[in-house]
């Protein structure tokens, strides 16, 4: 079953890095406007 945990592992990795990007997107606009 090595290959269940290889799927799941690989998997959750995915899922990270995609949340990762979308949570590094939505701060973006946030970071770049200067503070009133």
């Amino acid at each position: 079953m090595w290959y269940f945990a290889w799927i799941l592992g690989t998997g959750l990795a995915a899922l990270a890095a995609v949340l990762n990007g979308m949570w590094f997107e939505a701060r973006e606009p946030e970071r770049s406007q200067p503070p009133h």
